[in-house]
């Protein structure tokens, strides 16, 4: 059996030894430039952006398909889908005449993507067979749909709505909303609790993370977990059951105890943290800084930023295959 070198530099401790001894090359990190509409397509081992890739307008966020075959880019300008593969990052193909995609979500059952047309104040209902989508629906929600998420049984879409201070939980299987509850201000990134007792939602307009009891007959708000200002983007730290979210105000990282409701930690991440991803083994953060066209790369034990790379104008979306379970 071939034995495996020791780990000692930089860029050995980013990159797993396994990896290293099959030689595979790991797979990058995307960053979506919103205001530039391409992706930095970033080299984990050198730390440096490799290529841009081409998108439509406002390339916000992005999903990976079921099958793990592509990365979906969601440009709401562009009223498109960019479909790239995560591990060589060639552009797959382009899906164009969707209706301004700004987030979206599939369901964990694999029939639906889901998205939020952000400045049309509604969501969208296609139906997905593993290639292509057929919109089934389109729902009136409110002022400006913000972040999805979807239960795990694929029943109810909860969804935020930035500019009236709202969630509003839609029926999968009729396709209508069947709950609107108030938020406090600006709600954007929404996260449900494994054991799906809790939902969180960020208050970008406010310095919390306001908790939902899922038990009722519609989400009812319990608690209110002080973090810092702007809270605004939540991953999950993949040990199920501690999640971060992004302040993009204070510049910093919050970690929450989903099951204490409590925030039990906090790192620096300067120039406006927006979405994050999370390394497979759960240790990194790489965080797109919104305001200073650049990736952070946070280490979680040693609690502070140990790379940093330039990219594009306004970052906002990250993403990258070897994540932790989310």
């Amino acid at each position: 059996m071939r034995r495996l070198a020791l780990c000692s530099s930089l860029a050995a401790f980013f990159l797993p030894c396994a990896v290293r001894a099959t030689q595979e090359p790991p797979p990058p990190l995307f960053v979506l430039n919103s205001l530039q509409g391409d992706i930095s397509v970033i080299d984990p081992v050198s730390w440096k952006e490799r290529e841009r890739i081409p998108t439509g307008k406002e390339p916000h966020h992005l999903y990976l398909t079921p099958d793990e075959k592509s990365i979906v880019v969601a440009n709401a300008l562009g009223d498109s889908l960019t479909f790239i593969d995560p591990q060589s990052a060639q552009v797959q193909r382009t899906i164009r005449g969707i209706l301004d995609p700004y987030h979206l979500r599939f369901s964990p059952d694999m029939k639906w993507l889901v998205i939020a047309a952000n400045r049309l104040n509604h969501v969208d209902f296609y139906r997905w067979d593993g290639t292509e989508l057929r919109l089934a629906q389109r729902v009136a929600t409110g002022k400006t749909p913000s972040h999805l998420w979807i239960d795990a049984a694929s029943r109810t879409v909860y969804a935020t709505m930035q500019d009236s201070d709202e969630l509003v939980a839609i029926d999968m299987a009729t396709q209508t909303i069947r709950a609107r509850v108030p938020t406090g201000p600006m709600p954007a990134d929404v996260y449900g609790s494994p054991d799906g007792k809790h939902l969180f939602v960020g208050l970008t307009g406010g310095d919390s993370v306001e908790v939902f009891d899922l038990g009722g007959t519609q989400p009812r708000s319990v608690q209110r977990i002080k973090t810092a200002d702007g809270a605004h983007a939540f991953r999950a730290a993949g040990d199920g059951r501690h999640l971060y979210v992004s302040n993009r105000v204070a510049n910093t990282i919050s970690k929450i105890d989903m099951q204490a409701l409590r925030v039990v930690d906090s790192y620096p991440a300067p120039g406006g943290p927006d979405c994050m991803d999370a390394s497979s083994d759960g240790r990194l953060l790489y965080v797109s800084a919104r305001w200073a066209r650049k990736l952070l790369v946070i280490d979680t034990e040693q609690r502070k930023v140990v790379k940093t790379v330039p990219v594009g104008k306004s970052p906002h979306g990250v993403w990258t295959l070897r994540h932790a379970q989310r």
